[in-house]
Protein backbone atom coordinates (compact mmCIF):
# COMPACT_ATOMS: atom_id res chain seq x y z
CA UNK A 1 0.00 0.00 0.00
CA UNK A 2 2.37 2.48 -1.42
CA UNK A 3 2.63 6.17 -0.03
CA UNK A 4 2.11 9.39 -1.50
CA UNK A 5 3.41 12.50 0.10
CA UNK A 6 1.36 14.31 2.64
CA UNK A 7 1.12 17.40 0.63
CA UNK A 8 2.05 16.41 -3.09
CA UNK A 9 0.29 13.20 -4.24
CA UNK A 10 3.26 12.56 -7.10
CA UNK A 11 6.02 12.78 -4.41
CA UNK A 12 7.35 9.92 -2.30
CA UNK A 13 10.61 11.05 -0.76
CA UNK A 14 9.80 13.21 2.33
CA UNK A 15 7.85 10.24 3.92
CA UNK A 16 8.95 8.17 7.23
CA UNK A 17 9.07 4.36 6.55
CA UNK A 18 5.57 3.62 7.17
CA UNK A 19 5.72 0.78 5.08
CA UNK A 20 7.76 -1.20 8.05
CA UNK A 21 4.62 -1.31 10.13
CA UNK A 22 1.80 -1.37 7.40
CA UNK A 23 3.13 -4.38 5.35
CA UNK A 24 3.89 -6.94 7.80
CA UNK A 25 0.43 -8.79 6.93
CA UNK A 26 -0.28 -12.65 8.06
CA UNK A 27 1.42 -15.91 8.49
CA UNK A 28 5.19 -14.93 8.77
CA UNK A 29 6.81 -14.35 12.20
CA UNK A 30 10.34 -14.71 11.22
CA UNK A 31 11.30 -11.25 9.76
CA UNK A 32 15.33 -11.79 9.18
CA UNK A 33 15.05 -11.64 5.43
CA UNK A 34 12.87 -8.56 5.77
CA UNK A 35 13.67 -5.30 4.90
CA UNK A 36 11.43 -3.97 7.06
CA UNK A 37 12.11 -3.26 10.81
CA UNK A 38 11.64 -5.72 13.86
CA UNK A 39 8.71 -4.23 15.26
CA UNK A 40 6.43 -6.21 13.25
CA UNK A 41 2.84 -6.50 14.32
CA UNK A 42 2.03 -9.96 15.69
CA UNK A 43 0.93 -11.77 12.62
CA UNK A 44 -3.13 -12.57 12.46
CA UNK A 45 -4.26 -16.13 13.57
CA UNK A 46 -7.65 -17.64 13.31
CA UNK A 47 -9.61 -17.00 16.53
CA UNK A 48 -12.48 -18.93 17.95
CA UNK A 49 -14.53 -15.93 16.74
CA UNK A 50 -13.91 -16.44 13.09
CA UNK A 51 -16.20 -17.50 11.03
CA UNK A 52 -16.95 -21.19 9.98
CA UNK A 53 -14.38 -22.70 6.86
CA UNK A 54 -16.56 -22.44 3.73
CA UNK A 55 -17.73 -25.91 2.70
CA UNK A 56 -18.87 -25.01 -0.48
CA UNK A 57 -16.88 -22.13 -1.85
CA UNK A 58 -13.59 -23.73 -3.15
CA UNK A 59 -13.68 -25.54 -6.57
CA UNK A 60 -10.36 -26.15 -7.78
CA UNK A 61 -12.05 -29.30 -9.49
CA UNK A 62 -13.73 -26.91 -11.85
CA UNK A 63 -12.85 -27.72 -15.68
CA UNK A 64 -11.98 -25.03 -17.41
CA UNK A 65 -14.00 -23.70 -20.64
CA UNK A 66 -12.92 -24.21 -24.21
CA UNK A 67 -12.78 -20.28 -23.90
CA UNK A 68 -10.37 -19.98 -20.62
CA UNK A 69 -7.34 -21.08 -19.06
CA UNK A 70 -8.78 -19.83 -15.78
CA UNK A 71 -9.80 -22.28 -13.16
CA UNK A 72 -11.81 -21.26 -10.28
CA UNK A 73 -10.45 -22.24 -7.40
CA UNK A 74 -12.72 -20.26 -4.51
CA UNK A 75 -15.73 -17.76 -4.66
CA UNK A 76 -16.66 -15.34 -1.82
CA UNK A 77 -20.44 -14.47 -2.43
CA UNK A 78 -24.00 -14.28 -0.49
CA UNK A 79 -24.28 -15.84 3.01
CA UNK A 80 -20.79 -17.40 2.82
CA UNK A 81 -18.64 -14.59 1.81
CA UNK A 82 -16.95 -14.57 5.08
CA UNK A 83 -16.01 -18.16 5.70
CA UNK A 84 -13.21 -17.90 3.43
CA UNK A 85 -11.76 -14.90 5.39
CA UNK A 86 -9.51 -14.44 8.47
CA UNK A 87 -10.51 -11.45 11.12
CA UNK A 88 -7.85 -9.44 12.56
CA UNK A 89 -8.18 -9.20 16.03
CA UNK A 90 -6.51 -6.25 17.63
CA UNK A 91 -6.95 -8.69 21.26
CA UNK A 92 -5.12 -11.34 19.35
CA UNK A 93 -2.96 -9.56 16.57
CA UNK A 94 -2.04 -6.32 18.16
CA UNK A 95 -3.01 -2.69 16.53
CA UNK A 96 -3.15 -1.34 13.40
CA UNK A 97 0.15 -1.62 11.61
CA UNK A 98 -0.50 1.86 10.43
CA UNK A 99 -1.25 3.05 13.45
CA UNK A 100 -4.33 4.22 12.57
CA UNK A 101 -7.65 5.66 14.79
CA UNK A 102 -8.95 1.95 14.29
CA UNK A 103 -9.71 -1.26 16.85
CA UNK A 104 -9.84 -4.09 13.96
CA UNK A 105 -12.24 -6.39 15.91
CA UNK A 106 -12.86 -10.22 15.52
CA UNK A 107 -16.06 -11.77 13.56
CA UNK A 108 -18.06 -12.04 16.68
CA UNK A 109 -17.57 -8.55 18.20
CA UNK A 110 -17.86 -7.53 14.52
CA UNK A 111 -21.34 -8.91 13.98
CA UNK A 112 -22.12 -7.61 17.67
CA UNK A 113 -21.46 -3.70 16.43
CA UNK A 114 -22.99 -4.76 13.10
CA UNK A 115 -19.98 -3.87 11.15
CA UNK A 116 -20.20 -6.89 8.73
CA UNK A 117 -23.60 -7.99 7.25
CA UNK A 118 -25.07 -9.77 4.03
CA UNK A 119 -27.46 -7.29 2.67
CA UNK A 120 -31.16 -8.38 0.97
CA UNK A 121 -29.20 -8.45 -2.43
CA UNK A 122 -26.64 -10.85 -0.77
CA UNK A 123 -23.79 -8.22 -0.90
CA UNK A 124 -21.14 -8.24 1.82
CA UNK A 125 -21.14 -4.96 3.94
CA UNK A 126 -17.95 -4.15 5.83
CA UNK A 127 -18.23 -1.19 7.72
CA UNK A 128 -16.47 1.54 10.59
CA UNK A 129 -17.91 2.03 13.35
CA UNK A 130 -20.09 5.06 13.41
CA UNK A 131 -20.76 5.62 17.09
CA UNK A 132 -19.57 7.71 19.67
CA UNK A 133 -15.95 7.85 21.10
CA UNK A 134 -14.19 9.18 23.76
CA UNK A 135 -10.04 10.28 23.16
CA UNK A 136 -9.12 7.20 24.83
CA UNK A 137 -10.30 4.91 22.44
CA UNK A 138 -10.05 4.38 18.45
CA UNK A 139 -13.17 3.43 16.08
CA UNK A 140 -13.73 -0.10 15.23
CA UNK A 141 -13.12 -1.11 12.33
CA UNK A 142 -11.89 -3.98 10.01
CA UNK A 143 -9.31 -6.14 7.79
CA UNK A 144 -9.44 -9.27 6.47
CA UNK A 145 -7.59 -11.52 4.56
CA UNK A 146 -8.27 -14.54 2.50
CA UNK A 147 -7.49 -18.19 4.50
CA UNK A 148 -6.09 -19.79 0.94
CA UNK A 149 -3.16 -18.69 -0.01
CA UNK A 150 -2.03 -17.81 -4.21
CA UNK A 151 0.96 -17.80 -5.85
CA UNK A 152 -0.25 -16.62 -9.21
CA UNK A 153 -4.16 -16.18 -10.23
CA UNK A 154 -6.33 -13.63 -11.35
CA UNK A 155 -8.67 -12.39 -8.70
CA UNK A 156 -11.59 -10.53 -10.01
CA UNK A 157 -13.72 -8.30 -7.76
CA UNK A 158 -17.14 -6.41 -7.77
CA UNK A 159 -17.89 -3.92 -5.68
CA UNK A 160 -20.99 -1.61 -5.13
CA UNK A 161 -19.48 0.86 -2.79
CA UNK A 162 -16.11 1.50 -1.64
CA UNK A 163 -14.95 3.58 1.86
CA UNK A 164 -14.99 7.18 1.42
CA UNK A 165 -14.87 10.49 3.30
CA UNK A 166 -11.77 12.58 5.33
CA UNK A 167 -9.96 10.35 7.34
CA UNK A 168 -10.60 7.06 5.67
CA UNK A 169 -7.62 5.14 4.38
CA UNK A 170 -9.21 2.21 2.45
CA UNK A 171 -7.28 -0.33 0.75
CA UNK A 172 -8.10 -3.78 -1.65
CA UNK A 173 -4.81 -5.60 -2.11
CA UNK A 174 -2.65 -8.89 -1.57
CA UNK A 175 0.36 -9.59 0.36
CA UNK A 176 3.35 -12.02 0.64
CA UNK A 177 5.28 -12.57 4.02
CA UNK A 178 7.95 -11.49 5.24
CA UNK A 179 7.27 -7.83 3.33
CA UNK A 180 8.61 -7.08 1.02
CA UNK A 181 10.65 -10.08 0.43
CA UNK A 182 7.05 -11.68 -0.49
CA UNK A 183 5.96 -8.95 -1.92
CA UNK A 184 3.06 -6.57 -2.42
CA UNK A 185 0.37 -5.57 -4.87
CA UNK A 186 -1.83 -2.69 -4.15
CA UNK A 187 -5.12 -3.13 -6.43
CA UNK A 188 -7.24 -0.17 -4.97
CA UNK A 189 -5.85 2.27 -2.70
CA UNK A 190 -6.52 5.93 -1.70
CA UNK A 191 -7.44 8.23 1.17
CA UNK A 192 -9.77 10.75 1.75
CA UNK A 193 -11.77 12.16 -0.94
CA UNK A 194 -9.98 11.00 -3.78
CA UNK A 195 -11.77 10.38 -6.90
CA UNK A 196 -8.77 8.23 -8.87
CA UNK A 197 -7.43 4.95 -7.83
CA UNK A 198 -3.59 3.88 -7.13
CA UNK A 199 -2.66 0.67 -8.03
CA UNK A 200 0.85 -0.23 -7.27
CA UNK A 201 3.30 -3.30 -6.51
CA UNK A 202 6.06 -3.15 -3.33
CA UNK A 203 9.22 -5.55 -3.12
CA UNK A 204 12.49 -6.23 -2.84
CA UNK A 205 15.77 -4.71 -5.12
CA UNK A 206 15.59 -6.07 -8.19
CA UNK A 207 12.48 -5.29 -9.66
CA UNK A 208 11.44 -2.79 -12.22
CA UNK A 209 8.89 -1.47 -14.62
CA UNK A 210 10.39 -0.94 -18.16
CA UNK A 211 10.07 2.44 -19.65
CA UNK A 212 7.07 1.32 -22.17
CA UNK A 213 5.09 -0.96 -19.72
CA UNK A 214 2.33 -1.09 -22.08
CA UNK A 215 -0.62 0.67 -19.50
CA UNK A 216 -3.04 3.01 -19.61
CA UNK A 217 -2.21 4.12 -15.99
CA UNK A 218 0.14 7.27 -15.97
CA UNK A 219 3.39 6.65 -13.80
CA UNK A 220 2.51 8.14 -9.59
CA UNK A 221 6.34 9.49 -9.55
CA UNK A 222 8.84 10.72 -12.29
CA UNK A 223 11.41 8.10 -13.85
CA UNK A 224 14.08 7.26 -12.83
CA UNK A 225 12.29 6.38 -9.55
CA UNK A 226 8.95 5.80 -10.05
CA UNK A 227 10.41 2.52 -12.67
CA UNK A 228 11.73 1.43 -9.19
CA UNK A 229 9.65 -0.91 -7.65
CA UNK A 230 11.80 -1.66 -4.48
CA UNK A 231 10.26 -0.99 -1.19
CA UNK A 232 14.13 -0.53 0.37
CA UNK A 233 15.23 1.84 -3.18
CA UNK A 234 12.64 4.15 -3.05
CA UNK A 235 11.63 4.44 1.00
CA UNK A 236 8.89 2.01 1.01
CA UNK A 237 6.98 3.47 -1.78
CA UNK A 238 7.09 0.90 -4.56
CA UNK A 239 5.87 1.94 -8.08
CA UNK A 240 2.45 3.17 -8.90
CA UNK A 241 -0.02 3.85 -11.99
CA UNK A 242 -2.17 6.16 -11.17
CA UNK A 243 -5.48 5.43 -13.11
CA UNK A 244 -6.67 7.10 -16.31
CA UNK A 245 -10.20 7.90 -15.88
CA UNK A 246 -12.50 10.07 -12.59
CA UNK A 247 -14.73 7.48 -10.67
CA UNK A 248 -12.20 4.65 -10.26
CA UNK A 249 -12.02 5.60 -6.23
CA UNK A 250 -14.48 7.16 -3.62
CA UNK A 251 -17.54 8.90 -3.81
CA UNK A 252 -17.68 9.31 -7.96
CA UNK A 253 -16.86 5.47 -8.16
CA UNK A 254 -19.72 4.74 -5.44
CA UNK A 255 -22.80 7.04 -7.22
CA UNK A 256 -21.95 5.29 -10.48
CA UNK A 257 -22.49 1.84 -8.92
CA UNK A 258 -18.91 1.08 -8.35
CA UNK A 259 -17.81 -1.50 -10.76
CA UNK A 260 -15.17 -4.55 -11.20
CA UNK A 261 -11.48 -4.74 -10.05
CA UNK A 262 -9.81 -7.32 -11.41
CA UNK A 263 -5.78 -8.37 -11.08
CA UNK A 264 -3.86 -10.88 -12.80
CA UNK A 265 -0.52 -12.58 -11.96
CA UNK A 266 0.81 -15.11 -14.51
CA UNK A 267 4.12 -15.76 -16.02
CA UNK A 268 3.67 -12.37 -18.32
CA UNK A 269 3.84 -10.10 -15.26
CA UNK A 270 1.08 -8.23 -12.91
CA UNK A 271 -2.01 -6.34 -14.62
CA UNK A 272 -4.54 -4.49 -13.01
CA UNK A 273 -7.80 -3.64 -14.82
CA UNK A 274 -11.10 -1.77 -13.51
CA UNK A 275 -14.55 -1.90 -15.73
CA UNK A 276 -17.02 0.83 -14.48
CA UNK A 277 -20.56 -0.50 -13.47
CA UNK A 278 -22.47 -1.60 -16.99
CA UNK A 279 -19.09 -2.77 -18.65
CA UNK A 280 -18.01 -5.73 -17.11
CA UNK A 281 -16.69 -7.72 -19.93
CA UNK A 282 -18.89 -11.11 -20.92
CA UNK A 283 -16.39 -13.45 -20.09
CA UNK A 284 -16.30 -12.84 -16.62
CA UNK A 285 -20.30 -12.83 -15.64
CA UNK A 286 -19.88 -15.98 -17.63
CA UNK A 287 -17.50 -17.43 -15.30
CA UNK A 288 -15.25 -17.79 -17.70
CA UNK A 289 -12.73 -14.74 -17.87
CA UNK A 290 -10.21 -14.33 -20.53
CA UNK A 291 -7.88 -11.41 -19.72
CA UNK A 292 -6.78 -11.15 -23.41
CA UNK A 293 -9.61 -9.98 -24.71
CA UNK A 294 -9.78 -7.00 -21.95
CA UNK A 295 -7.62 -4.48 -24.00
CA UNK A 296 -5.39 -2.11 -22.40
CA UNK A 297 -4.39 -2.73 -18.73
CA UNK A 298 -4.44 0.19 -16.42
CA UNK A 299 -1.33 -1.24 -14.61
CA UNK A 300 1.03 -3.26 -15.72
CA UNK A 301 4.00 -4.31 -14.57
CA UNK A 302 5.87 -6.95 -17.10
CA UNK A 303 7.57 -10.53 -16.19
CA UNK A 304 10.57 -8.29 -18.59
CA UNK A 305 11.68 -6.13 -15.81
CA UNK A 306 9.98 -7.84 -12.71
CA UNK A 307 10.04 -11.73 -12.32
CA UNK A 308 6.42 -12.62 -11.17
CA UNK A 309 7.39 -15.61 -9.03
CA UNK A 310 10.49 -14.37 -7.73
CA UNK A 311 9.30 -11.41 -5.74
CA UNK A 312 5.87 -12.27 -5.66
CA UNK A 313 4.34 -15.82 -3.93
CA UNK A 314 2.17 -16.82 -1.22
CA UNK A 315 -0.15 -14.66 -0.90
CA UNK A 316 -3.25 -13.62 0.58
CA UNK A 317 -6.08 -11.00 -0.63
CA UNK A 318 -7.29 -8.24 2.14
CA UNK A 319 -9.60 -5.77 2.38
CA UNK A 320 -9.32 -3.15 5.31
CA UNK A 321 -10.40 0.46 6.00
CA UNK A 322 -8.04 1.87 8.53
CA UNK A 323 -8.76 5.83 9.67
CA UNK A 324 -5.63 8.63 9.84
CA UNK A 325 -2.61 6.94 10.55
CA UNK A 326 0.72 6.99 9.12
CA UNK A 327 -0.76 8.17 5.74
CA UNK A 328 -4.11 9.50 5.61
CA UNK A 329 -3.25 11.53 8.90
CA UNK A 330 0.08 12.47 7.95
CA UNK A 331 -1.95 13.98 4.42
CA UNK A 332 -4.34 16.09 6.18
CA UNK A 333 -3.42 19.11 4.87
CA UNK A 334 -2.43 17.60 1.26
CA UNK A 335 -5.03 17.07 -1.30
CA UNK A 336 -5.28 13.22 -3.04
CA UNK A 337 -5.61 12.78 -6.62
CA UNK A 338 -8.56 14.53 -7.64
CA UNK A 339 -9.83 16.02 -4.52
CA UNK A 340 -9.28 20.47 -4.41
CA UNK A 341 -9.31 21.16 -0.91
CA UNK A 342 -7.90 19.40 2.13
CA UNK A 343 -9.55 17.71 4.36
CA UNK A 344 -8.55 20.32 6.99
CA UNK A 345 -10.08 22.79 4.97
CA UNK A 346 -13.54 20.81 4.23
CA UNK A 347 -13.84 19.52 7.66
CA UNK A 348 -12.62 22.55 10.30
CA UNK A 349 -10.46 20.37 12.06
CA UNK A 350 -6.71 20.66 12.13
CA UNK A 351 -5.75 16.93 12.48
CA UNK A 352 -7.29 13.66 11.38
CA UNK A 353 -7.89 12.04 14.58
CA UNK A 354 -9.38 14.58 16.34
CA UNK A 355 -12.26 14.70 13.35
CA UNK A 356 -12.03 10.68 13.36
CA UNK A 357 -12.67 10.60 17.42
CA UNK A 358 -15.65 13.53 17.44
CA UNK A 359 -17.82 12.64 14.34
CA UNK A 360 -19.10 8.71 13.92
CA UNK A 361 -21.50 10.11 12.18
CA UNK A 362 -18.75 11.00 9.58
CA UNK A 363 -18.04 7.53 8.67
CA UNK A 364 -21.50 6.61 7.31
CA UNK A 365 -20.08 6.37 3.81
CA UNK A 366 -17.16 4.29 5.10
CA UNK A 367 -17.88 0.89 4.45
CA UNK A 368 -17.13 -1.87 1.50
CA UNK A 369 -19.96 -3.31 -0.11
CA UNK A 370 -19.51 -6.13 -2.16
CA UNK A 371 -20.97 -8.60 -4.64
CA UNK A 372 -18.60 -10.99 -5.30
CA UNK A 373 -14.72 -11.95 -5.13
CA UNK A 374 -13.03 -14.76 -7.50
CA UNK A 375 -9.97 -16.38 -7.24
CA UNK A 376 -9.14 -18.01 -10.57
CA UNK A 377 -6.11 -19.98 -11.52
CA UNK A 378 -3.80 -21.29 -14.35
CA UNK A 379 -2.91 -25.16 -13.89
CA UNK A 380 0.00 -25.51 -12.16
CA UNK A 381 -0.51 -22.23 -10.67
CA UNK A 382 -0.44 -22.94 -6.55
CA UNK A 383 -0.52 -21.70 -3.27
Amino acid sequence: MGYRDPNNDHDHAEHPHWGDFKHRSYHEHDTSTSQASSSAAPTPTTATSDPPPSTTSTTSSTSPSPSSIWNLVESFTGQSFFNGFTFWDETVDGGDPTHGLVDYVGYQTAQDLGLVSINQQQHAVISVSTAAINSTVSRPSIRISTTRTFTGGLIIADIYHMPTGCGTWPSFWTCGPNWPQGGEIDIIEGIHQASINTASIHTNPGCYMPANYGASGSLLTQPPTGLDCSAADTNDAGCGLIASGQNTYGAGFNTAGGGVYAMQWDETGIYSFFFPRGTTPADITSGYPNPSSWGEPVGAWPASTCNPYQFFYNHVAIFDTTLCGDWAGAAWYGTPLGQSQNCAQITGYSDCNSYVTANGSAFAQAYWEIASVALYQKAGQGA
